[in-house]
């Protein structure tokens, strides 16, 4: 604490009181919120603490007071600090905690410096960052997501009906979009659920792990394309993709589960924010989702890269136009098209920081709302065979629906000559 800008020089005496426990008393409850405003969000962030100071009363106005507060629980970037005096009412019983007079003058995530023009009782307490609702934003967010979770919705049942595309990759495929699925609807529905805390948590527990998982599933399918192309030359490798396929479930569903679990034991307090419900900024915590996520993009990158190389040169002795060559650099580009998606889109959500942010946050939201699209795009309507599929369902449909109404026709015709014959 330091005392400054007195007029009188000679020596004072100064009382400095700091209490432990007179902030859950009078909490961040009793602080004086602008018209308009409310206190959702806002606690008490250090001790409270008294300062007094002997005559001459009459030149207390010429002091200013700088206070060093140091933080209970450490700020994060979502959150800004408030100097706050207790202000006395005279017409009302007690007080409130007051900005007026007091700024802010430093601050980091452990310490805050505060100068007041006065002397009172003080302390910190930190409030919720506001942040602007963009309808744009919103209305993208809202639109995009509905229509991937269409897309995704009917890629499954695709890949879950469709017989003549039954292997591997198609499993592969469908565990993907059932990950993206459940990720995009529960970012849709829970995102903003930040009132309940213990709610918030488990849906930022839940988003982590399935976008996590989608990742996981995206590699298995790098993998499983670089055992294909293997293949083509290696004939013991026919094995591992045999054993790829026992472990793919216990792999794309467990790792991620390992990730989050010793994620939320380390430090479960940092899943949900005060305007989110996902993963914390502060003491790098995100890194537990974009470590294995950059970790997996440059595994698959690799893959998917020696997967061309030997299509590229090792084969370039066989016949280009082999069924299975074809099929394996056809999902390659597939492959790299998707972790491009994927992968630039939390690419984008990590550069939302700074004057580009908001460009950022478009960009993030639009390319987000093109995982289910591309997958339904590129693995089913441009699928031949899934082609030929849908239009044996069409043809089936158009044929039982013809085949009701001529049922029918041949019912109110039936009746109808009944009744001629009966009136005769």
């Amino acid at each position: 604490m330091n005392i400054i800008n007195s007029k009188n020089q000679d020596s004072r005496t100064v009382a400095f009181l700091s209490y432990i426990n007179l902030g859950t008393i009078i909490n961040a409850s009793f602080f004086d919120a602008k018209d308009g405003e409310k206190n959702d969000g806002i606690y008490m962030n250090s001790r409270v603490v008294s300062i007094a100071i002997g005559p001459p009363k009459s030149e207390s106005s010429s002091l200013s007071v700088l206070l060093k507060f140091q933080h209970i629980k450490e700020k994060n970037a979502e959150e800004t600090p408030l100097c706050v005096y207790w202000e006395a009412r005279e017409r009302e019983e007690g007080g409130v905690w007051s900005t007026n007079g007091c700024n802010l003058t430093e601050t980091t995530e452990t310490y805050t410096s505060c100068t007041c023009s006065h002397l009172s009782s003080f302390a910190v307490l930190m409030a919720p960052i506001p942040q602007e609702e963009d309808c744009v934003l919103t209305m993208i967010t809202y639109v995009g997501l509905s229509l991937s979770l269409l897309c995704l919705f009917l890629a499954a049942l695709t890949f879950l009906l469709c017989s003549t595309i039954q292997n591997t990759s198609t499993s592969l495929h469908l565990q993907l979009s059932l990950c993206l699925f459940l990720a995009d609807l529960l970012f849709l529905t829970g995102i903003k659920q930040t009132k309940n805390k213990v709610l918030c948590s488990i849906i930022a527990g839940l988003l982590h792990y399935f976008y996590l998982a989608s990742f996981t599933w995206m590699l298995l399918e790098g993998l499983h394309l670089f055992l294909t192309a293997r293949n083509l030359m290696v004939v013991n490798y026919t094995r591992m993709t045999q054993s790829l396929r026992k472990v793919m479930y216990p792999l794309g569903y467990g790792i991620p589960a390992v990730i989050v679990a010793i994620s939320a034991g380390w430090r479960a307090h940092l899943y949900g924010t005060s305007s989110s419900c996902w993963l914390r900024l502060e003491k790098r915590f995100l890194w537990a989702f974009l470590g294995p996520v950059c970790t997996i993009c440059c595994v698959n990158l690799l893959l998917i890269l020696m997967v061309l190389w030997i299509l590229q040169n090792k084969l370039s002795s066989l016949n280009n136009e082999v069924s299975t060559i074809q099929n394996t650099r056809l999902l390659a580009f597939k492959a790299m098209a998707q972790l491009c998606i994927l992968g630039c889109t939390w690419f984008l959500g990590v550069l939302q920081i700074g004057p580009a942010a908001r460009i950022m946050a478009y960009l993030f939201t639009i390319i987000n709302s093109l995982h289910g699209v591309f997958i339904f795009l590129v693995y089913c309507l441009l699928n031949h065979q899934v082609q030929e599929q849908y239009k044996k369902w069409f043809m089936t449909i158009r044929q039982t629906k013809s085949g009701s109404e001529s049922v029918t026709l041949s019912s109110r015709f039936a009746t109808g000559s009944t009744q001629t014959n009966t009136e005769n």
